[in-house]
């Protein structure tokens, strides 16, 4: 039996309950890990209150890192002791210990330490798909403005880093001074505080009335309209997430005269489909780690049975960089 937390029903964080599980052993294609530390994400917050609805009980979390026990019939690329981490389906990483489909596991590389692994595979690995693949028509090159919402956030703080290393002038927005500046230190070439400033404004006149390439944007509802004023023409608005609610619907006449734009909505468990390109995205993102070139910026830890508290802290937008769930 290991301590696991389980949602009997989709709501508030009250919602989130520590209970005592089984862990059995592991079938063909499946692994047993032991976490030693536990990443929190939006998603989780999705999860839970039902805007991605779970079949109940169900267990919440999509990323963590620990050590390999045991391994199903099939499994090849890890074997028992080796050091791993994760981001992957179903949601269970909020536990000491779990059975889970192998295909997104990776062998974790001894320069990175279990809590940075648990910080970084959800949160990298997205910030990989969007500054690598999900490009605009036009493609991006070393000068180009791009404009990247909550961007001192985990998946923030390391695109900035990331897209300062590729070259790019990354635009970041975020809602107080303090979250401007850890955006700056953190190598965004500008940070507009939407608290304070119109922001699509401030993007022209950065720009030179040009406007961006692509804008990435895991906020959604509250962004929508203002982000498709700030792209050029051929433009690409990308969502990757809905933090303030989900879109809204609108006429496609409108990106015509907009510009021409274009749209998506990019999740990472496309791009993580196969056992191949999830360990491609995954070596990208431990070289720039390992490197130096982009840092995971821990700024919270809660042990595993706050975590209703952690919830709280990530709604109401108290949270910066990565938060992990320790198990301590």
């Amino acid at each position: 039996m290991v301590r696991a937390v389980q949602i009997r029903q989709h709501g508030g964080p009250e919602e989130l309950q520590l209970v005592d599980v089984p862990v059995g052993e592991p079938g063909p294609g499946e692994v047993r890990i032991r976490h030693r530390a536990i990443g929190l994400n939006f998603i989780d917050v999705y999860h839970r209150t039902g805007l991605y609805p779970l079949s109940m009980p169900a267990g919440i979390g999509m990323e963590a890192a620990g050590v390999i026990e045991a391994v199903g019939e099939g499994v090849t690329h890890l074997q028992p002791g080796d050091r791993a981490a994760y981001a992957s389906n179903p949601p269970g990483s909020y536990a000491e210990a779990r059975v889970m489909p192998a295909m997104c596991v990776c062998r974790l590389p001894d320069a990175i330490d279990f809590e940075t692994g648990a910080a970084m595979m959800l949160k990298g690995l997205t910030a990989q798909y969007l500054l690598k693949k999900t490009l605009p028509v036009e493609g991006l090159q070393p000068g180009d403005h791009v404009l990247f919402h909550a961007a001192a956030g985990g998946v923030g703080l390391i695109a900035c880093q990331w897209a300062r290393a590729l070259g790019l002038e990354l635009i970041a927005t975020a809602g107080s001074q303090a979250k401007c500046e850890l955006a700056l230190a953190n190598g965004a070439a500008h940070a507009i505080n939407y608290r304070e400033e119109d922001f699509a404004a401030r993007v022209q006149e950065i720009t030179g009335g040009r406007g961006v390439k692509v804008v990435y944007d895991s906020v959604g509802k509250d962004t929508w309209e203002p982000s498709l004023r700030c792209l050029r023409p051929f433009g690409l608005m990308a969502s990757f997430g809905n933090a303030s609610g989900p879109v809204p619907p609108f006429a496609p006449a409108q990106l015509g005269a907009l510009g021409s734009l274009y749209v998506t909505r990019q999740t990472l468990f496309t791009h993580i489909r196969t056992r191949e390109a999830t360990q491609a995205m995954a070596d990208q993102l431990f070289e720039v780690v390992a490197s130096g070139q982009v840092k995971i910026h821990i700024a919270q830890r809660y042990p595993l049975a706050e975590v209703q508290q952690a919830h709280r802290d990530l709604e109401a937008r108290k949270t910066t960089g990565s938060t992990i769930l320790t198990l301590d």
